[in-house]
């Protein structure tokens, strides 16, 4: 593994890459904190990918060779089509308001004013209502049951590490200590300047492109409810949330530089990227292997599978722009293939 700024890095580029949409307003609705303007709210943080070029230019160059087999590896934008009606659009996203994401190229915004329907992952994000309700209905997706608390599965050495990184972000253990892993990791993971952007009222970009579309009395439809992403993410094995919370805590402040790595990967369309620089920037051990495999299984080849499914007869009645994580784009399982295998011409639009 390796050592200094990188160590801990894939358990947090996990959490992070896989960042489910409803789990982002989860982070802000758990998180107690100062307010302040949105625009007043700047992150910092290094693009760990360009270090890279005068740190280990050979190990850069792999990456790049890796993310240039991907299949569908470049562009955010991509035009679906069908004999017989309008053609729609496909859009990645990424789920956090800095500004270089939020403000969608020109294209896409072309195509979201043609659309006449907007889709994203889930509309229960948009009714907190809705998200409290998912919560409740279901404790144990997010609650230990009575006599078992996150500090069972933890050594004495990592309850030591988890106390002390919650208590610098003014979280007392305790007062956490029922909450299953998974759910704490969704407000660790995200940088203190996201969480306060997002209280000022920022929007992520998929929230933003649905809050447009109702505003221009377009259709909204999702692809998936609250309890389905809350369900896979919860279905995941006990320890692997444990290492990631361990691991994403024990990032500390390396937590921006993930967040602007990922943020400049985005806006430059390089989405089979994503993959190279989790595995690039960290040489992942059998365990921390297993932990990715798993972690694509069931969060974006699963999802994949049903979001193609799901948006296919939306698809067929033309004239949709769908926007879901980047993650979801690329390669042999996602979802511009899986779109393709169900009959539809996909062509980059960017």
């Amino acid at each position: 593994m390796r050592s200094g700024p990188f160590k801990h890095l894939a358990s947090a580029l996990l959490a992070y890459a896989h960042r489910l949409f409803i789990l982002t307003f989860i982070a802000v609705l758990l998180h107690v904190g100062g307010m302040a303007r949105a625009e007043e709210i700047a992150c910092t943080g290094t693009n760990l990918v360009a270090e890279l070029a005068e740190k280990d230019p050979q190990l850069l160059a792999k990456m790049k060779e890796e993310a240039a087999a991907t299949p569908n590896g470049e562009g955010l934008l991509w035009r679906v089509e069908k004999k017989g009606v309008a053609p729609s659009y496909l859009f990645g996203t990424m789920h956090v308001t800095d500004p270089r994401v939020t403000e969608p190229p020109e294209t896409a915004k072309t195509a979201l004013s043609e659309a006449r329907m907007v889709v994203i992952e889930t509309t229960d994000i948009l009714d907190k209502q809705a998200v409290m309700a998912a919560m409740l209905a279901k404790p144990e997706l997010m609650m230990f049951p009575a006599g078992e608390s996150l500090t069972d599965h933890l050594s004495p050495e990592e309850s030591k590490l988890v106390e002390e990184a919650l208590e610098m972000r003014g979280i007392p253990l305790q007062s956490v200590v029922k909450t299953k892993p998974w759910l704490l990791v969704s407000l660790v993971s995200l940088p203190e300047c996201e969480l306060k952007r997002q209280q000022a009222g920022a929007l992520v970009l998929d929230a933003k492109l649905a809050q447009d579309a109702k505003a221009a009395g377009k259709r909204l439809a999702g692809l998936e409810t609250v309890e389905e992403q809350l369900s896979a993410m919860a279905s995941l094995p006990m320890e692997l949330h444990v290492r990631g919370l361990v691991g994403t805590l024990g990032l500390g402040d390396r937590m921006d530089d993930m967040i602007e790595t990922m943020i400049v990967l985005y806006d430059g369309g390089e989405t089979g990227m994503f993959r190279p620089a989790l595995s690039g920037l960290l040489e992942l051990g059998e365990e921390e292997a297993g932990d990715y495999a798993a972690f694509e299984e069931t969060m974006v080849q699963m999802r994949n599978r049903t979001m193609a499914e799901r948006a296919a007869p939306l698809l067929d009645e033309g004239g949709a722009f769908i926007a879901v994580g980047a993650m979801h784009l690329p390669g042999e399982g996602g979802l511009i293939e899986l779109l393709r295998r169900a009959g539809y011409e996909v062509s980059r639009a960017d």
